[in-house]
């Protein structure tokens, strides 16, 4: 058998022994990832303690719309994002992907002073938190100050870190119809509506609730077993 012979065979071999399942398998499960379920590796600690470093986080993208694959184009909305909300969306500023917590929604008045969300007009609720169960897993200061804040139904941690440079005061901002005001969890430590601005619900890709699995990046990447499948 000549040299051209054997290059078609083994390419044929190639197609119906690999590549062909490989493209059939790509043509469902790429869709799927893209409009109706995917998940987000998390690499920083902007959203600790509720989400740590190394979280891999479910995203659910049927939580609010049902978009075309591979796009942002809305085919059908259902749902809009509420406060409270962790959810995954595009940033304005360059369009890295990013997970935040909605503090404020159309029509909400929302300001920050000395590192306290004010809503239309009224200070949330904090309770500060004398012992730090995170305290293992929180790298960026020793001095990390822990609070429960009550956005909504449910209490969330916040972590301040007061030795930081950070923006922990604004003026009160009105949004506007369609505009999301996005925190970090970790106030002092995430990138997010102080300093990009506000997020259109267009960027907005889906809403996270558990954690799928953990990796502790700060030792070799060993699994956090214990955050496996956990509610945020």
């Amino acid at each position: 058998m000549d040299l051209k012979a054997t290059i078609k065979k083994t390419a044929i071999h190639l197609w119906k022994e690999w590549m062909k399942p490989l493209a059939i398998v790509a043509a469902f499960v790429l869709p799927f990832k893209s409009a109706i379920a995917d998940w987000n590796w998390v690499p920083t600690g902007s959203m600790k303690p509720t989400i740590m470093e190394g979280d891999l986080v479910y995203v659910n993208k049927l939580a609010f719309d049902l978009k075309v694959p591979f796009t942002l184009w809305r085919i059908a909305r259902w749902s809009q994002p509420k406060r409270n909300d962790i959810v995954v969306f595009f940033s304005p500023k360059d369009g890295t992907r990013l997970v935040k917590r909605v503090v404020g929604e159309p029509g909400d008045t929302i300001q920050l002073k000395n590192n306290r969300l004010l809503l239309n007009g009224k200070p949330l609720q904090y309770q500060p938190v004398k012992s730090n169960p995170f305290k293992n897993e929180v790298y960026e200061d020793p001095d990390a100050i822990l609070a429960y804040e009550s956005l909504g139904e449910r209490p969330h941690y916040v972590m301040a870190f007061p030795n930081a440079g950070a923006k922990r005061n604004f003026p009160p901002v009105k949004l506007p119809p369609g505009k999301y005001f996005m925190m970090g969890d970790s106030r002092d430590n995430s990138a997010d509506s102080r300093y990009f601005g506000l997020v259109d619900i267009d960027k907005i890709v889906g809403k996270s609730g558990y954690v799928v699995f953990s990796f502790d990046k700060n030792h070799s990447y060993k699994p956090r077993w214990g955050r496996t499948f956990s509610e945020l």
